[in-house]
This record gives structure tokens, C-alpha cells and sequence, in this order.
């Protein structure tokens, strides 16, 4: 069935302003309450206030200073490819640079309600081919932007600007096989995957599964020309954007998290059976806060975007749909993606087969749902036929829902409990409003369902439901950590002139933060031990575990863990001022108050050690793991990791560490160490946007050693000469020096860039020349046409 476009006026316009201005009200009351208590700008919870907020501020004036290096990311990393997962490659993100980096925290409620308004008409593009009504089309645009995976991942944000931008990807795409447009289709392929490289390769497996279900449905018919044609599209659009490619793949495939396999039955069945429950629940319930577990306790749920809810209407579209039109591609497309999402080798095929589970690939079945759903409501004999029978089950498997928080239970004493949700009140409020949809829509399917105005009933419920339904979930996120976030504008946006005047400029040196908030670095522009980024150097993963520090998706050394502040150069600790009597309760020497702001007491370290220095002694692996992790600091304060070839190869620079110095591990050692550290440091070290700078002048040659990770991007000269790096300490970096005046310079450089960059120009350039190729060709066949 070969349908071509409508030919009906565009409703894009319309869409796009209902979802604007949706989502404008979605947000506005709890901007009114954030700017009437919260201190200012709206934030709301977990990610989105530790990452987001400040990853745009931050970003937004890196790029406009110019750079490569960010200090202010963990122990340093590499700007391109911590942030090109998050924000880089985003075009929500470049056209926020019109706007001052200090007012970025102000621009995200914007940013999310275009993201919203982009992808209700986005959906409505697509959908509009295959609905074939204008009103189900408009429909269909509106449920995709307030679904309930799109209002989810406002938690995350920039997850958002790939629900925005994929329904036109997906719309290219029909454009392309069934109209024979050529053109646009590499666009939005290249827009997409330097959008979001981790989500492309998702979509690029729906993609595929979306052409193949298409053909056997007999609604994409394609030649070998027409194949070959596409195929070069794609390719075409795939070199476009592969600018932030290469580096991140390069960086990822070093990257632990990124390599983590099923093994054995984890292929095939999920390790817990609530895992089921949860993905079966994940269409009839409204979704909870992403850092809750209400219905089910054990699998992984947090976090994971597990959700298919549809405003309103659910699921109930979805399923008359497939009954009704059983060889319909759509059907296809859903039965094979509730396959998918059950069997963990196919939903981690959206993922590279990675053993994390994640449902972040479910707005792409949910747009093809949402597109059955307006098919449905606009077509009165098909829902006549099909939905009493969906609704029933629907209401059904909802209201079953209720036994979770019913069923007898007892708890760890063994006292009688009623149900086995995490807090019964939040779990009524879900439940309720999910089956107050459930139950407004067969009110208004019997009363409105005859009427001519029964289109903008639907829509208008759909609307005012979506606002509904949204409020409930944006509170129970936000105000579940209002005591939490209460301090966030004071300790952080208010903070940035106070800690500047504050502390000192007269050398390098990192923070470090106690009981605080995420990120504080990037808002203080310092290097900070605290730290929430999963894309950073990696070898700050690999050198954190050496350390007893766990690195996963955040840096949080514990404050016990005192010699990792020398050996790192930290020289002041924010406290927030409710925090003070925990931080003294830590009993840790070697710290005195040295300021205060109004949101924080200011520590100082009397055992601070400034940035680059030298040893007299190297320790080898088999020494160290002598030592318990969380107490290698203190020998490594001492003495450099090296490796059997780095020891040959320095041939006696440094002597090898007495075994008696492996078990001198007291407090009183470690001041010891710092102040012989402190006596062995370079002159000068100068950190640049682009690496750094170091001076010295010792009496012999030496190998002297920064805490800085180790990246195949930074190069080094001494004295002007190339010399080598040294990876030493697991993962961080040294560079040998001659007797006398020296000057150390390294320089980063994103390994791949220049080349991905290349690359990206060389096909942005033939895509050039293939749209004035296309362009001619029209112009042509329309002359001949005329004549």
C-alpha cells in the first residue's frame, strides 16, 4: 500500500503552540514556587539539578572561552568527550549560547517546553502520512509530546531533545521510500547522531526493525535502485554526523562501564521475575519519580525510563489497533518491540548488547503507538468494533494493579502489613489517576463518541489530562526532595561571587565538597574530588578503584580516605553550613576553618600538597597490593606506581620503596610525607584551556608526577623537546625532567576530532553538491514537464 503524502492543510503550527503552551503551564506553578521558596530559577530533582543545570551553565562558557581541556570536570578530562553525550552535540544546546552562561539556569524551562512543542509536532509529521486524518494526526503529535516516557525524562533532560527529534528522522524516512524525496533524510540522520551518539545507535536498530516490518507489510515496496539510493543516504548522513563519533568511541571503548556483556541465561531472562512485572505495569500505570520503586522492590528499576503510558487513552488505542488491523506494519512494529523489551538480548540490542538495563529506547514504539491511537479514534467503525473489548482489558489489568497494595505482607520484624508498595500514599496517587483516565475515557467514549465535534473533545481531554497527570508526577519528583534541594540557588548559582572572593587565586588546587550537592567544581570553575559525570577521562575509572574509591557514574571519596586529598592536591573543604557538625564528627586532623560564606564554612588543608612534584621512591603492583585500597594513598604519597618496563627503562632515577615504608600508614607519616612533597614541587604549574604548564629546577634529573589522568590526547615537551608520558599511579600521569631551569608544557588534543571533523566536512561538502544535483534534476524534469 503505497500512501502518499496528504495533501491537507498542515496543522504543524497548531500542534506545535498546544504543546508549548502545555507545557509552559506544565512548568509555570512550580517556577511560581521555586521563585517564591526555592531561592530562584526552577530545579527540580537527582540528575537534572546535579547535571543538567550546571552542564549547561558550565558548557556554555567553556565553548565561548574556546578549549579543550576542562579542569573543572573530576581530575580534569577532556571537554569533547565528557559532554558530547550530554549537551555538545545538541542544537537545543548551541542555540542557548545567545544567552549569557549565567543566566543558563533560567533557559532550561524554556529549552523543555520547545523540546515538548518540537516533538508534538515532530510525532504529528510523521503520523499524519499513516493516520491519514488530520485530527487523529494532531492527536497522535500531542500524546507522543506528553507521554509518559516524555515527562519521565525531564529528569534527564537532554534525553528529551532525542524524543524531539527522532519522529522527523522517522518522517524523512517515509518521505524517502514512499515519495522518492531525496534530500532530507541524510540531514536528519547526520542531526540525530551528532545529537546523541548513544541514542542513534538505538535508533538506527528500531530504524532497521521499522524498514523490515514496512516490507512485509507490503507498505514499503523498494527496487534495487531505490534501495541503493537510500542506502547511500544513509551512509551520507552517517558521515555528516560523525563529528563527536570517533572521539567518543575511542574514549568509550576504554571506558569499563561500556564493556559489560550477558552471560549464560542473563541473554535470555531478566534475573528477577518483578523485572517482568515492572515492563507489563509500565503501560497501564502513570509513571513514578525516576528514583522511586513503588510497585515492585527488586530488578532494576530506578533510573532506567521504563515507561509506555499514553495520557488518557494508555494503551486502549495500541490494542484495538492490533486487533483491528492485524497486517498492518504498525502491529508489527508493536508485537516485535513488546518482544524486544522482554527478552534482555533484544532490549539490549538498543544498547550494544550492554548487560545495564535500560528502557530508554521506548519512545520510538511509543510514537508508532501513538500513531495506531490517533488511527483509531479517527476512524468511528474501526473503534466501534475494537475498543469496548481494549478498554476492558485495559481497565483490568490497571485495576489489578490495587492487589499489590493489599496483598497481606509482614515486615523485617515480622508484624503484619498491608501490601507490598514502598509507601502506600504515593502508590494511591498513581493508581488513581491512572484509573481516573482509564475511567474518564469510557465516560467520554459513551456520551461524546457520536458527536461531530468528537476530535476536539478527545484532544481537549487529552490536553487537560496530560496536565493532569504531569503535575502529579513532576511533585512527587520535585517536592519529594524539596528538604534536599531547599539550599541548591544558595549553594550554588548565589555562591559563585562569595567563593570566588574567597578563596585565594595565587596557585593551583582542587576542592573538594562534604554532604553537598553534585558538581560543585563546575559552578566554582575548580577542579572538585566530588564529582557526577559517567563520561569523564577513562582513567580516572581505572586509577578511583586502586584508591578503595568506587567510580561507576559519580567520583564520592569518602572523607576517611584523608592522604587521597594530599596526593591530589586539595586544599580547601566546603562545608554547608547544616552540615558542619557531621564534618566535625569526622575527627579529621590536619583541617582548620579558614572562611566562611553565607552557604558554606571553608576548610583548609594543612597537609596540602600543590600541584606537581617528585619521589624519591617507585612501589610496584606487587608491593602495593600488600596494602588495603582505601589505605594506598598514603604509599603513594611516597612513592610512584610504575610498571617492570618504566622501572628499566628510568634505570635507578628513583630507588625502590623499603618493604619497613609499606606499613608506616599513621597520620603522622602522611604529614610527614605532604611536607616532603611540598619541599619537592615544581615552581610553577599554570593550568590552560588546553592542558598546562609547569616550571622547575631541580638539582638532578627527575621524574616528577601530576595528578592529572592520563589521556592518548595530551603530548608533551621539556624544554621545547617531545618527551615522553608516563602512565603511572593507574591512570595518572608523570614526565621526566633534566637538572636545572626546565619548562614543561602539555598540550590535549581530542584524539579523533581532527579526524571525525574531516570526515564530517568532506560529506557535508558532497552532500552539498548532491542537493544542487537534486535541485537541477527537478528543475529539469519540471522544464521538460512545461514543454
Amino acid at each position: 500500500m503505497q500512501l502518499p503524502a496528504t495533501r491537507q492543510k498542515s496543522q504543524y503550527g497548531r500542534v506545535f503552540g498546544l504543546c508549548f503552551l502545555l507545557a509552559a503551564a506544565l512548568f509555570l506553578p512550580h517556577c511560581i514556587a521555586d521563585a517564591v521558596w526555592g531561592g530562584g530559577y526552577f530545579h527540580y530533582a537527582g540528575d537534572f539539578n546535579d547535571q543538567q543545570i550546571n552542564f549547561y551553565q558550565y558548557a556554555n562558557a567553556f565553548v565561548k572561552q574556546g578549549g579543550t581541556f576542562s579542569w573543572a570536570t573530576d581530575l580534569g578530562s577532556g571537554f569533547v568527550n565528557s559532554y558530547s553525550f550530554y549537551l555538545l552535540g545538541s542544537p537545543f544546546f548551541w542555540l542557548s549560547l545567545f544567552v549569557p552562561s549565567r543566566f543558563m539556569p533560567w533557559m532550561l524551562v524554556p529549552l523543555l517546553c520547545l523540546k515538548m512543542a518540537l516533538a508534538g509536532g515532530g510525532g504529528y509529521l510523521w503520523a499524519r502520512r499513516w493516520v491519514r486524518d488530520e485530527d487523529g494526526a494532531v492527536l497522535a503529535g500531542c500524546l507522543y509530546a506528553f507521554s509518559g516516557f516524555t515527562v519521565y525524562n525531564i529528569f534527564f533532560n537532554h534525553f528529551l531533545d532525542v524524543v524531539a527529534l527522532f519522529p522527523y528522522m522517522l518522517a524523512s524516512l517515509d518521505d524517502a521510500v514512499l515519495d522518492g524525496k531525496r534530500g532530507p533524510f541524510p540531514f536528519w540522520v547526520a542531526l540525530n547522531l551528532v545529537n546523541n551518539y548513544f541514542f542513534f545507535a538505538g535508533q538506527a536498530v528500531f530504524l532497521l526493525l521499522y524498514f523490515f516490518c514496512m516490507l512485509a507489510a507490503r507498505a514499503y515496496k523498494v527496487g534495487p535502485r531505490s534501495f541503493a539510493a537510500l542506502a547511500g543516504e544513509t551512509a551520507l548522513g552517517c558521515l555528516m554526523g560523525c563529528v563527536l563519533l570517533i572521539p567518543a568511541g575511542l574514549s568509550l571503548l576504554q571506558n569499563p562501564r561500556t564493556i559489560d556483556p550477558y552471560n549464560g541465561y542473563g541473554y535470555l531472562v531478566y534475573g528477577s521475575s518483578q523485572q517482568y512485572g515492572a515492563i507489563l505495569y509500565s503501560a497501564f500505570l502513570m509513571p513514578d519519580a525516576p528514583y522511586f520503586k513503588d510497585l515492585f522492590q527488586e530488578g532494576i528499576l530506578k533510573h532506567t525510563s521504563m515507561t509506555a503510558y499514553l495520557p488518557l487513552v494508555g494503551i486502549t488505542g495500541g490494542l484495538a489497533f492490533c486487533r483491528g488491523r492485524q497486517k498492518h506494519p504498525f502491529t508489527y512494529i508493536l508485537k516485535l518491540c513488546i518482544l524486544c523489551a522482554f527478552v534482555p538480548v533484544l532490549n539490549s540490542a538498543f544498547y550494544a548488547l550492554n548487560s545495564s538495563y535500560y528502557a530508554r529506547w521506548y519512545y520510538m514504539p511509543v510514537l508508532v503507538l501513538c500513531g495506531a491511537t490517533g488511527y483509531v479514534f479517527s476512524r468511528p467503525h474501526l473503534a466501534e468494533h475494537q475498543f469496548p473489548r481494549a478498554w476492558r482489558l485495559v481497565a483490568l489489568v490497571t485495576l489489578s494493579a490495587a492487589a499489590f497494595a493489599l496483598v497481606p505482607n509482614t515486615d523485617e520484624e515480622g508484624n503484619f502489613t498491608l501490601g507490598v508498595v514502598d509507601l502506600q500514599p504515593r502508590f494511591w496517587g498513581i493508581f488513581g489517576v491512572s484509573m481516573l483516565g482509564v475511567v474518564l475515557l469510557w465516560v467520554l467514549w459513551r456520551w461524546f463518541r457520536t458527536r461531530r465535534d468528537w476530535p476536539q473533545v478527545l484532544l481537549a481531554a487529552v490536553l487537560a489530562f496530560g496536565f493532569v497527570y504531569g503535575s502529579v508526577h513532576l511533585s512527587l519528583c520535585k517536592y519529594a526532595q524539596w528538604t534536599t534541594d531547599e539550599n541548591l540557588v544558595a549553594e550554588t548559582w548565589d555562591s559563585v561571587q562569595e567563593i570566588d572572593e574567597t578563596l585565594p587565586d595565587d596557585a593551583f588546587y582542587r576542592i573538594d565538597a562534604y554532604d553537598a550537592h553534585n558538581n560543585l567544581g563546575l559552578w566554582f570553575n575548580k577542579s572538585c574530588l566530588q564529582f557526577f559525570n559517567s563520561t569523564v577521562a577513562p582513567s580516572i575509572m581505572e586509577f578511583y578503584p586502586e584508591v578503595g574509591v568506587k567510580r561507576d557514574v559519580n567520583s564520592k571519596p569518602e572523607a576517611s580516605n584523608y592522604a587521597l586529598r594530599g596526593l591530589l592536591s586539595v586544599r580547601y573543604t566546603l562545608v554547608p553550613k547544616d552540615s558542619d557538625a557531621d564534618w566535625l564528627a569526622e575527627d579529621l586532623t590536619g583541617w582548620s576553618l579558614y572562611g566562611e560564606t553565607d552557604a558554606y564554612y571553608l576548610y583548609a588543608n594543612e597537609n596540602w600538597v600543590p600541584m606537581g612534584f617528585t619521589c624519591d621512591y617507585y612501589v610496584t603492583q606487587e608491593q602495593l597490593d600488600t596494602v588495603p585500597e582505601d589505605e594506598r594513598a598514603q604509599i603513594l604519597l611516597r612513592a610512584l606506581l610504575l610498571d617492570d618496563t618504566q622501572i628499566a627503562a628510568l634505570d635507578g632515577l628513583l630507588d625502590p620503596l623499603p618493604e619497613e615504608e609499606l606499613t608506616r600508614r599513621d597520620e603522622e607519616g602522611y604529614a610527614a610525607d605532604c611536607a616532603d612533597r611540598r619541599a619537592a614541587a615544581v615552581q610553577a604549574f599554570t593550568p590552560t584551556n588546553t592542558g598546562f604548564t609547569a616550571a622547575t629546577n631541580y638539582d638532578r634529573e627527575e621524574l616528577v608526577f601530576f595528578s592529572v589522568p592520563y589521556d592518548d590526547g595530551f603530548t608533551a615537551t621539556v624544554n621545547g623537546t617531545p618527551a615522553a608520558i608516563e602512565k603511572v599511579d593507574h591512570g595518572l600521569m608523570a614526565v621526566r625532567v633534566p637538572a636545572g631551569q626546565a619548562t614543561i608544557e602539555f598540550a590535549y588534543h581530542t584524539p579523533g576530532l581532527a579526524l571525525s571533523a574531516g570526515i564530517s566536512l568532506t560529506a557535508l561538502a558532497v552532500y552539498g553538491v548532491y542537493l544542487l544535483l537534486l535541485y537541477y534534476n527537478r528543475k529539469r524534469k519540471s522544464h521538460a514537464e512545461s514543454c
